[in-house]
């Protein structure tokens, strides 16, 4: 299965991989044949996850790397060392996340500000400057950004967290502007895509909370499916969107 699935030969990182998303796209990926370098800031939950990812594609080529994201060299170190190692990128998957409310606008904590920019917007910053080059070189090249629908409807006691997104998505649209420039005429090659949820369930979740809805939410599973669907698309499909998961607000 993993020598001809739709992602046959291609190299993808993971950003964020120790996460209940990440060890679904990672297991997703690989299932689709890619090579796929994760990274965490947790060795064990990466160590976990990329062993679940190996086991689940039947022995797959996934490893996993302790990436200090909050750090622009190490993640431009990161990048370097995979193109080195595999000969090419093919695309860097953004899942690194974090979330603080608060009860009104008037209780927003400036300190959440500080928390989620690190976490949702410079995590972005580094990752997008440390890979756009190889994925501006490979045929296949994507950068996908996963994001909130509160980035485009933010809520008063969820102002800290939907700035940080919508900061995150104009960057990466930025992103993608570069690579509609480096396409040409004849159009973009690679891609930068944003994927909208509302928010994340995962197994666990529903186990701790067996009467709970979530009522819009996207399964991590069906996220990582998404993910893989990026690459099904031509990057003129994809370059600069807003792929919707949950609806538009």
């Amino acid at each position: 299965m993993a020598n001809n699935g739709s992602l046959s030969g291609a190299v993808i990182a993971v950003a964020g991989a120790g996460g209940p998303a990440g060890r679904a796209a990672l297991m997703r990926l690989a299932e689709a044949g890619a090579t796929v370098v994760g990274a965490d800031n947790d060795p064990q939950r990466l160590s976990e996850a990329v062993d679940a990812a190996r086991y689940a594609s039947g022995g797959a080529t996934v490893t996993g790397d302790t990436v200090d994201l909050l750090d622009l060299q190490s993640t431009r170190d990161w990048a370097a060392h995979i193109e080195k190692d595999f000969g090419r990128v093919d695309g860097l998957v953004h899942l690194v996340g974090g979330w603080r409310g608060s009860e009104t606008f008037t209780k927003t904590s400036l300190d959440d500000w500080d928390f989620l920019e690190l976490l949702l917007v410079k995590t972005v910053q580094h990752t997008s400057l440390a890979f756009h080059e190889a994925l501006q070189r490979s045929e296949r090249g994507r950068y996908v950004l996963i994001s909130a629908a509160g980035a485009s409807n933010p809520t008063a006691s969820n102002a800290a967290y939907a700035a940080a997104k919508a900061a995150a998505e104009a960057w990466t649209l930025a992103l993608a502007d570069y690579f509609r420039k480096a396409g040409g005429p004849e159009g973009p090659t690679s891609a930068a895509a944003i994927l909208v949820v509302k928010a994340l369930v995962h197994d666990a979740m529903r186990a701790e909370r067996p009467n709970a809805k979530f009522a819009g939410f996207t399964d991590v599973k069906d996220l990582a499916e998404a993910i893989e669907g990026v690459w099904s698309k031509t990057a003129a499909e994809v370059n600069g969107h807003r792929l919707w998961l949950t609806e538009k607000p």
